[in-house]
């Protein structure tokens, strides 16, 4: 009799398998059955069987639970310790009282894996296992993440040129991490620099933010669509220029959008008042009514992914769309489906909660990261903001997501909650995952 699929984990098999590739159980077999029961129950001390498994069965081997430290937020690494510019140094990282979350069930072998570096946490380190073919078919069945390689800086006069033969002379490097580079750039022979660099490995995140910015976000897309909404301003970074360089790694040329709104809170060092908050938030709504009316989510929403420009804070900007999604290819919407995807991808203090459960992120995603944004910029705080384990935040934004009066009441635990707070998360957390909202009634709200 053969197995086609593990009755643990739902692993497709192959003819012949003992153990299940994915999870490491041991799979029934028809000779076990016919084994009587004083004889099956001695196997366990017992030599094994001719054709049966190694003394070390795979089925002993635990994996410990990959655990990944969330993105540091406003407030530090350490939830004890309160920032200088919050408003009640003694406010609480949750509610008192509240029952801890459920433990975080065992992942499957496949789907589970994340593209971007993750660092372990209080545990012995992850044995890792042989990729095999996942559980789950269709389309949206998830993808093996690729694994990159650290991005070098460019040396001293190096020049890039792109697709259209401009050549580009880095200025300053403004930023470095494992998987990227941004500099300030200049066009060749050009006194001011006035655009932005981004560089990262071929292959990479950069690789799906190309592809967004050339179906969704030309320049004259973008034009056309303030033109037909009568509007002065479209927070939509153009992107210039792109190529690639030294046969690893891509990098796209954008124009100059100013600083991070994270970096301008931490260096004003105070939270941001209702007014600003709520500005903020019609900016990134008409961002967001435009990249979702173009099939896309942006997946991503937090402080270091918005820009304010300098000299004009009025223009916010929506950049960052490495983690982007076509949730509506050809006007078909993708359908809920858990573990489809790299659970927990983003920021996973203010990611949303179906992608938490690693589903595809829809409209209502970006909305309700949004609606974190909001209570944080104006608070300084989340109910989880003291967690590092992302099961840990997960389960607490499942309990608040049936009881925003509870969410908004720890939040504005000094004040009185706004209205259009209250207004906005509500409705965000009501919408259904296929559900079109109605950004002119949220925008009206705020």
């Amino acid at each position: 009799m053969a197995f086609h699929f593990c009755p643990q984990c739902g692993a497709k098999l192959q003819p012949g398998f003992k153990f299940c590739p994915s999870c490491g159980e041991r799979l029934p077999c028809p000779h076990d059955r016919l084994l009587p029961v004083k004889m099956a129950a001695s196997l366990g001390s017992s030599a094994p069987e001719k054709d049966g498994p190694s003394k070390t069965s795979p089925a002993l081997v635990k994996h410990a639970p990959h655990q990944v430290r969330s993105r540091v937020s406003l407030q530090g690494d350490r939830p004890d310790t309160p920032h200088a510019w919050q408003r009640s140094p003694s406010r609480p990282s949750r509610r008192p009282g509240c029952p801890p979350p459920p433990p975080e069930t065992r992942r499957r072998a496949k789907g589970l894996h994340s593209p971007v570096k993750q660092e372990a946490v209080d545990g012995p380190p992850v044995l890792s296992t042989s990729p095999t073919k996942s559980p789950f078919k269709g389309k949206n069945k998830g993808k093996r993440a690729k694994s990159t390689s650290a991005v070098a800086p460019l040396q001293d006069g190096q020049m890039l040129t792109d697709t259209t033969g401009k050549k580009w002379s880095p200025a300053q490097l403004l930023r470095q991490s494992t998987t990227e580079l941004i500099y300030e750039v200049a066009r060749a022979g050009a006194k001011e620099s006035g655009h932005i660099l981004k560089l990262g490995a071929k292959d990479g995140k950069i690789f799906n933010e190309q592809n967004f910015l050339q179906r969704a976000a030309k320049p004259s897309s973008v034009e056309k669509w303030i033109k037909q909404h009568k509007m002065d301003f479209l927070g939509i970074p153009s992107c210039v220029g792109f190529g690639l360089h030294a046969d690893s790694y891509r990098f796209l040329i954008f124009s100059d959008v100013g600083r991070s709104l994270q970096s301008v809170m931490e260096e004003e060092k105070m939270l941001l008042s209702e007014t600003a908050v709520l500005q903020l938030a019609c900016r990134i709504l008409d961002a967001l009514h435009y990249i979702h009316t173009n099939e896309y989510v942006h997946a991503d929403i937090n402080a270091e992914n918005i820009y304010i420009q300098q000299g004009d804070k009025s223009q916010v900007f929506l950049v960052g769309y490495h983690h982007a999604f076509r949730f509506c290819p050809g006007g078909q919407h993708v359908e809920y489906r858990e573990h489809s995807r790299t659970p927990h991808e983003g920021a996973t203090e203010f990611i949303s909660l179906d992608m938490h459960k690693g589903a595809a992120p829809s409209r209502r995603s970006d909305l309700q990261s949004l609606a974190y944004c909001m209570l944080h910029w104006s608070t300084g705080t989340l109910p989880w903001a003291g967690f590092a384990q992302p099961g840990k935040i997960a389960a607490e934004k499942q309990r608040y997501m049936g009881d925003v009066p509870a969410l908004l009441g720890d939040c504005f635990r000094t004040g009185t909650v706004p209205r259009a707070f209250e207004t906005y998360v509500s409705a965000v957390m009501a919408l259904q995952y296929t559900e079109v909202p109605d950004y002119g009634a949220l925008r009206d709200g705020l």
